[in-house]
């Protein structure tokens, strides 16, 4: 048998009823139909917002973790340079006052060249092919 209860048998809920407290907290709190009614009429509001919202945060969150493990990476760049430099006198381009290199001009590596070059005397040599040395 089923037993169906009534406000009357229970006193406790027929005080709760008349209390105006409790009937405020009621209507107040949001039904969960009224959310479901709100994801039917704009899907995208429950769908596609938040995809949306989460792809624009998650890149600019993402954007903002890489620039700070490079900065890290620079300033630890920079502390081992400096530590070089103090140890072994070095900068960025080589060692200090260590290379100098001699001023060249185009027009001296070619007199250079022709002197080394004659263009007027050669002599003809034969490139032998790949089957002839084979079949002789």
């Amino acid at each position: 048998m089923t037993t169906i209860e009534t406000a009357m048998d229970n006193p406790k809920k027929l005080d709760n009823l008349k209390n105006p407290k409790f009937q405020n907290s009621a209507s107040a709190s949001p039904s969960p139909s009224g959310f479901r009614r709100w994801g039917r009429k704009s899907p995208f509001v429950r769908y596609g917002l938040p995809m949306i919202s989460l792809t624009v945060f998650g890149a600019i969150g993402l954007g903002h973790l890489l620039q700070g493990s490079k900065d890290i990476a620079k300033v630890k760049d920079d502390q081992e340079w400096e530590i070089i430099e103090t140890r072994k006198a070095l900068s960025r381009i080589g060692p200090v006052d260590a290379y100098n290199p001699k001023k060249i001009s185009l027009e001296e590596e070619l007199k250079a060249l022709q002197e080394k070059v004659d263009i007027n005397n050669y002599e003809y040599k034969k490139i032998p092919k790949l089957n002839e040395g084979n079949s002789g």
